[in-house]
Order: structure tokens, then C-alpha cells, then sequence
């Protein structure tokens, strides 16, 4: 019935989506594995031809023809088949108590959108089987009874990649309706090695060959060129005799136009758009210009960055250079989708490193490779880069983007940079050769983690239990994940002076081997130094980390920089006058340590007194439930997101969501905290009031234009903390600066399926255009009415007999289901709006 009216309908539920038709455009190909329950192992993709007629015209058929391999499925994509199609139904059937032991055939459509299932079948599929198995090195059989025995990944099958294989089908006149049947064969071509004739509508009678089907039989020919193979299987297809023979002469064809002219092939078909590159770089500019200082010649866009050392000051200047990246850190904001804070990581190791030599950092080079250019999570990474080089005092000199398909997955992307600083020739540091026995180490606070030990990080989370979304055990009021994604300080700015004073003998940037690793690589050879962890304040995260991961003293010593993000040596004499600088410029720091002579060659280089206890006093400031490594109630999981509702009038929605957010069973993660009605009589505010939730009444009338009572209900909002901003019958048109500031934390419900009857009278329109299906649109606010990402829809009919008031009531009943359920959606940041106005949906 819809066939031919609709593109595509679906049902949506809450984060579900059941497609009960949808129309697919573009190539099918055949994609078979062999499966022994657990395991598959992927045969190489072919492609058969269904219609009966050259150019793909006529009726369908069982199969004219096939060819294989199939350029069309790369090997990037044959992997992502394999894993997202085909192990993903196998697991899944074993996992329903049907475990499958056999030949898995997919048919896919490659869309735009990538394969897309039309059908399993569970056997070879023909006759894309006849021009797969001639590729087979092994014996068949040998993996059969491999995939039987549970035991296929010690059978592998083995493929000839040097040889194509094409098939050409031959049938009888009147296929596939109606035909004659025992129609004499008179003459088959001769088979060589590289060839072979497949019967398959053929008998024997009175010693004769006989057509007893429609499809008569298939001629196959391999050849270590496509081409070669097609030709030769036309030929030998015109070489079979009995009246009425016809076949297709274009199998492959297409594959071979491509081949030869590449006329169906561009860049951006194989996955990379120079287009929205170009347009990235010009959305890059105004962001590295915000970087610019003394020193930069022209802007990004060129084949290099310039920079001129004259100009910055410099005139007998050595350059120092450091690059890093941000290592699995990154995992962690993927997972987040919190992509900003990873940017200033990135300067922040590269800059650090260049100040051991007491190195002004002048100009800063980023790299950002993925699999598919996400502009809206790259220009977030790029203005994290460019906030770093801003703290930093550095320029963004250019960078590069690469797109590669194939080598990451979808939503992964890594990062790499690179520092040039300047030092001048007589500065002359550090100078490692002064320190002495009794020189004084200086501890500088970091802001946490920083950017290592992250691959450990991540394990110990998934040990916890807790999910990045969760509330942080660290005793503050973030998430663990923004917890754990607090960005690397950068001290240039603080530091750099002190580095150039003559008072500090050197600096240690605690990175990637910790306090083990790093602070030997500034002493001299013969020297050590003695710690007191009781000295300086180790910060919660570390101590959790031990305590879930019951990781060893030396492990967290040579893994972590325990709260110490850099260390200076500084001889007694100007210790003082070092801190003296250090609070001067907000930087924490401690007296952690001293140098010694080291005890004897074997004796470390870094000895550590009284960690246990250290961490085990910071250990009390974490949550006590996170301890236990189980989880916890939901209502403890993460910090209640606060909401604002403006209302005008009656309040009926403000009382759903009330209902919902305070009742204990729901462990809402939204917490109202403030109403707000631009009425003073407005009902709404006594269901606040007894709901015991603060109220304001911010009349329109006592201001001279929509802008400045804007204004005055954001100020509300945010000294009230309010996070998340609900529009519950708020019947005023707020400003586009308004919005601006709240987006993605606006939403509002609408009485409609949006994007049907947008605008006032939405149920009169709907009865007037005589649909038989509304509801409610809750939805993400956007400058545009109406407009906004949809979050929830509660569908109502419109029944005979249904006028507004009647059929308002009903919608408002759905209203009250729906709003609740958008609101815990995006409180919980399960759907979140990213730049480009879509909801990025998450099951945590």
C-alpha cells in the first residue's frame, strides 16, 4: 500500500527506530562467509546479474551471470562487512540459542550510507558460488569440516587474489516464464584448466544432452585479468549449441568500465571529500588568526608557514622543536563526544617539552587524520589546538587534515603536533652539570592527568563499572569523563621567566614514564633524588586509580605524574625566591624532594618515602560507593542536571515534568531548580511553589524591548546554575541571541508531529488538512519556529467527530508523556545536539 507514495516510514520509539520500508539506491553485491558457530572467514565479494537483458533491462531471472572479486567492496569495507554484518548475525544467533554452522550468504546494496542487508540466505549462493570457489587455493573440504568441528580458524580457506573469475549463464528461449524442456545440446565448447562448465537445467536421455530447465548451465573461466576472464566466458557461452540458447554478453561489463575509465570513480566515492577539507581550512582561519603574534608572516592556507625570528625578537636565536600526540586520551573524548579539551593536550605536550631548554614557544603545527571528515568534531578539535597555542603564547602556523578511509573507524580520529621555540645562544640551559648534592626539587602542581597512562585509565574504568557519563568518585561535581579529560597545563607563560633567571639549574616535564622516568633525565650521572610523597597534595584521581586498579607503588611512580606536572632543581640559595615567582604567577608548588649522591651503580635514581599513606589520606576524598567497584543507582551515578521552565500560564507540562523529576523510582538525572513565569498570576507557579521549587516572576511590560527581557531571564537563569532551559506554554517569541546562548540546552514541546503544522493553530490546521494522525514534537530550539532537531514524538489520532478543544485534550496528554522523556534524554546526555543541528544519540 505505501510502495510508491513514501520514500521511507518509520515508527520511532525511545532510541528505536523500526523501518517498515525503505527505498535503497544503489549496487548489490554478494558477500559469503564461512561460519563455524563462533568464527567466519569472508569469501571475496562477487557480483551476479538478475535481469535477463544486456544494460540490466527485463524481468528477473535466478541469476544470468557473476563475477568475482567485486572492485566495488573494498577490503576496508569487506572488514567492516565482516564485522558489523556478518559475525555480529552469527554471534547473535548463537547467543539466541541457534548457533550457525555453514555458508552465510549476504545480499548488500552499497549506498551512500554504506551496505545496506536485503537478505541472508543460508547456503552458496549461485550463481555467485560457481565464480567464487574456482579463487580457492585449499580444499573445500578441509574448511567445511573445519567450520563442523568449531574449529575454522585452523582451516582458513586460502584465495588466489591474482585471478578474476567471470561466469556467463546460458538459458533457453521463453526464460524465466514459460519454455520448452529436452531441447538436444548439440556441442559444448572444450574445458581447459582455467576453465569450466557448471549444468544445472541439463539430462540425460538415451545417451542424448538435454535442456530440462530454464537455466541450462553456466560456463566460468578464471584469468589474472577481468577482461581476459570476460572474454574468454562470452566466448565459450556463444560455443554452446541447442535451439533458442541466449545469454548475457555484459557480465562484468560495468566493472570493466570502470576500470578502464574510471568513469563512475572519484575521489570522493572512495571516501575522501576535497570539498569539505577546503571548506574546513576556511572555517580554521579566523581561529589561527586569534593566534597571531610577533613573528608571523601571512596565514594558514599555503604549502608552509612563515615566521620570522626578527621580528619576534630574536637575534642570535637556537630553535628547539618537540612533538607529541595526545595518545588514547583521545578514546576517552570519542567516547565523550567532548572534543575541544583534547586540543589544548596536544600544544600542551609539545610545549612543555620545548621549555626544558628554556624555549619561548613561537609557532605551533597540527596534524588531524580520521576515516570521514566530521567538520563540526574537527573544527572543536581545532579550536581546543587554538585555545592551547592562545595559553601558550604561540601561533598556529598550519597543519594538515588527512582523510584516509579505511584506516579508522567511524567517529576515530588521532592527533599529532609540533612546537618550534627559540632560545637565544647565551641563555644556557638547563645547567645540568651545577647540580649538587643538596639542591632543592621543586614540584609544580598539574591540573591531573594530563595526557599519559590513559590505556591504563580506561581499563580501571571499565573495572569500576562506571560509565564515563556517571558522576566523577573525585569528590568534585563533573562527570568522571570530564574529570578525566581536564586538559595538560601549559606552563610557558608561567615558567619561562623563572627557566631565564639563572635560578633554576633545570626542568623535568613529568609526561610518559612518570616520576620514575623522567626526573633522571636532568641529573647528572652519580646523582638522585630523595621524595617525600607527604609533601605535596596528590589529587584524588590517582588514588582511586591505585585503589580500583590495585596497581603497585612503582607501577603509579613510573606510569602517572601524581600531581606533579613539572620539576625544576633549584639550588637552596634561590628556592625562595623561585616559589616566590611560582605564587606570583598562580602556579601550586612544593618543596617535594632533594638531591643526593646516588648509592652506589645500582641504586635508583628516584626514591619515593611515605606514597602508600599519601594516597591513601587523598583516597578518602573520593566517593565511598565507587570504591566498592559495583555499581551504583542511577541517582547516584551522575550530578542531577539543573533546569529552568519558563512558563505563562497554567503549568499543566511544568506539572509532568515536576512528577517525573521528583519521583524517587525514576532516578530522574534532571533536577528543577528554578520556574520562571513572565505572568505573576500565572497557576504554574503555585504547582512550583508547592513542589518546592524556586519561583521568579520576570514581567515583559517592565522592559523597553524583547532583547533587554531576554537578557534579564538569562541572567535568572544562569545565577541559578541552570544547565538545561524548558519551554512548558512560555508565551513569548524569545530572540535569536537568546537562543545562541542556549543551544542545544533550549527545547520545547509542540503540538504536532513536526515538521507538519508548525506555527500557532496547529490543531486547526491538522483538522483541516483532514489527516487521521498528530501528537506532539518535543524538540531541540532553534532561531528558525519549529524548527529545532526532534528529540521525542508521541503520536494521537484524530478521530470522526473531533473538533480543537476535544482533540487539544488528547495531545496534552501525549505532551505529558513526551516532555518528561525528551527531558531525560538530554539531561542525561543520551541525546545531545552537536553544531550541525544533529542529536547525536548515546546508550549510556
Amino acid at each position: 500500500m505505501l510502495r510508491g507514495h513514501v520514500r521511507y516510514v518509520v515508527v520511532s520509539f525511545l532510541l528505536q527506530t523500526v523501518v517498515i520500508e525503505e527505498l535503497l539506491e544503489g549496487e548489490e553485491v554478494s558477500c559469503l562467509a564461512f561460519s563455524d558457530s563462533r568464527s567466519i572467514c569472508m569469501m571475496p565479494p562477487a557480483q551476479d546479474h538478475k535481469r535477463l537483458l544486456d544494460a540490466n533491462l527485463g524481468p528477473n531471472t535466478g541469476g544470468m551471470g557473476a563475477y568475482c572479486p567485486c572492485s566495488l567492496v573494498s577490503d576496508a569495507e569487506l572488514k567492516r562487512i565482516a564485522r558489523d554484518v556478518m559475525q555480529k548475525t552469527v554471534d547473535g544467533m548463537r547467543s539466541e540459542g541457534a548457533p550457525y554452522v555453514g555458508v552465510l550468504y549476504a545480499g548488500l546494496m552499497l549506498t551512500a550510507d554504506g551496505a545496506k542487508v536485503l537478505e541472508f540466505n543460508c547456503r552458496f549462493g549461485d550463481p555467485e558460488t560457481q565464480v567464487i570457489l574456482p579463487l580457492l587455493k585449499n580444499d573445500l573440504y578441509m574448511t567445511l569440516r573445519a567450520c563442523v568441528a568449531q574449529k575454522l580458524p585452523s582451516a582458513l580457506p586460502v584465495w588466489d587474489h591474482t585471478l578474476s573469475a567471470v561466469g556467463v549463464v546460458v538459458v533457453v528461449n521463453g526464460y524465466p516464464g514459460s519454455y520448452k524442456k529436452g531441447i538436444p545440446i548439440t556441442d559444448l565448447p572444450a574445458t581447459a584448466s582455467n576453465t569450466c562448465i557448471f549444468h544445472a537445467g541439463t539430462s540425460l536421455v538415451d545417451g542424448c544432452l538435454v535442456t530440462s530447465g530454464g537455466r541450462v548451465l553456466a560456463v566460468v573461466t578464471t584469468s589474472t585479468s577481468l577482461s581476459s576472464a570476460s572474454k574468454t566466458a562470452n566466448w565459450m557461452a556463444g560455443e554452446v549449441k541447442f535451439q533458442g540458447a541466449f545469454f548475457r554478453r555484459d557480465i562484468s561489463a560495468k566493472a570493466l568500465q570502470r576500470s578502464a575509465t574510471g568513469s563512475k570513480m572519484s575521489y570522493k566515492s572512495c571516501g575522501v571529500d576535497i570539498g569539505a577539507g577546503d571548506a574546513l581550512v576556511e572555517g580554521i582561519k579566523p581561529l589561527s588568526l586569534a593566534t597571531a603574534r610577533a613573528g608571523c608572516v601571512g596565514s594558514i592556507g599555503g604549502f608552509a608557514g612563515l615566521f620570522d625570528l626578527a621580528a619576534a625578537g630574536y637575534s642570535d636565536a637556537l630553535l628547539v622543536s618537540g612533538t607529541d600526540g595526545v595518545g588514547t586520551k583521545l578514546k576517552v573524548a570519542q567516547d565523550c563526544g567532548i572534543h575541544t579539551s583534547v586540543g589544548i593536550d596536544l600544544v600542551a605536550m609539545c610545549v612543555n617539552d620545548v621549555l626544558a631548554s628554556a624555549a619561548e614557544p613561537l609557532f605551533f603545527l597540527d596534524y588531524f587524520a580520521c576515516g570521514a571528515l566530521d567538520g563540526s568534531v574537527t573544527l572543536e578539535v581545532i579550536s581546543g589546538v587554538t585555545r592551547g597555542c592562545q595559553l601558550a603564547g604561540c601561533a598556529l602556523l598550519g597543519g594538515e587534515t588527512a582523510e584516509m578511509p579505511g584506516m579508522y573507524r567511524a567517529g576515530e580520529y588521532d592527533l599529532a603536533g609540533f612546537a618550534v621555540g627559540a632560545v637565544e645562544r647565551r641563555q644556557n640551559f638547563p645547567q645540568i652539570a651545577d647540580i649538587s648534592e643538596g639542591d632543592v626539587v621543586i614540584g609544580v602542581a598539574s591540573s591531573g592527568l594530563h595526557s599519559n597512562g590513559f590505556s591504563m585509565v580506561r581499563t580501571i574504568v571499565e573495572m569500576s563499572h562506571l560509565s564515563y557519563s556517571d558522576a566523577s568518585p573525585f569528590g568534585t561535581s563533573c562527570t568522571l569523563g570530564d574529570d578525566l579529560l581536564t586538559p595538560t597545563k601549559i606552563y610557558s607563560k608561567s615558567l619561562l621567566p623563572v627557566l631565564r633567571s639563572g635560578r633554576v639549574r633545570a626542568y623535568a616535564h613529568i609526561t610518559g614514564g612518570g616520576l620514575l622516568g623522567n626526573i633522571p633525565r636532568i641529573l647528572p650521572q652519580g646523582f638522585a633524588v630523595l621524595l617525600n610523597a607527604s609533601l605535596w597534595q596528590i589529587p584524588p584521581v590517582f588514588a582511586w586509580l591505585q585503589h580500583i586498579g590495585e596497581v603497585g607503588e612503582e607501577e603509579m611512580l613510573k606510569t602517572f605524574n601524581l600531581g606533579v606536572g613539572v620539576v625544576l632543581i633549584s639550588s637552596a640559595l634561590h628556592a625562595d625566591s623561585v616559589f616566590a615567582h611560582l605564587a606570583q604567577q598562580g602556579e601550586a608548588a612544593w618543596r617535594i624532594g632533594t638531591v643526593v649522591l646516588q648509592q652506589g651503580d645500582a641504586g635508583s635514581v628516584v626514591q619515593v618515602a611515605n606514597l602508600g599513606e599519601s594516597l591513601r589520606k587523598s583516597l578518602q576524598l573520593c566517593d565511598v560507593a565507587s570504591l566498592n567497584g559495583g555499581p551504583r543507582a542511577k541517582s547516584q551515578q551522575r550530578p542531577r542536571t539543573k533546569v529552568g521552565v519558563l512558563i505563562s500560564g497554567t503549568g499543566t507540562n511544568l506539572q509532568a515534568l515536576i512528577d517525573h523529576t521528583q519521583a524517587p523510582s525514576n532516578n530522574s538525572a534532571a533536577a528543577i531548580s528554578l520556574v520562571i513565569s513572565n505572568v505573576e498570576s500565572a497557576p504554574g507557579l503555585d504547582r512550583a511553589k508547592k513542589a518546592g521549587i524556586s519561583t521568579l516572576v520576570i514581567s515583559h511590560k517592565g522592559f523597553k524591548s524583547r532583547l533587554e527581557f531576554d537578557v534579564a531571564v538569562d541572567r535568572a537563569l544562569r545565577a541559578a546554575g541552570v544547565e538545561l532551559v524548558c519551554l512548558a506554554g512560555f508565551m513569548r517569541i524569545l530572540t535569536g541571541d537568546f537562543v545562541r546562548k542556549w543551544h542545544g540546552h533550549l527545547i520545547n514541546v509542540h503540538p504536532s508531529l513536526l515538521p507538519s503544522f508548525k506555527g500557532m493553530n496547529a490543531h486547526q490546521l491538522a483538522l483541516d488538512a483532514g489527516v487521521r494522525l498528530t501528537g506532539c514534537s518535543v524538540h531541540f530550539v532553534e532561531e528558525e519556529v519549529d524548527a529545532g532537531a526532534i528529540i521525542v514524538q508521541e503520536a494521537v489520532p484524530i478521530l470522526h467527530g473531533d473538533d480543537v478543544e476535544k482533540l487539544s485534550e488528547r495531545v496534552k496528554t501525549a505532551e505529558h508523556v513526551a516532555f518528561p522523556r525528551a527531558l531525560e534524554l538530554v539531561a542525561s546526555r543520551r541525546a545531545v545536539l552537536h553544531d550541525d543541528g544533529k542529536i547525536h544519540w548515546s546508550n549510556s
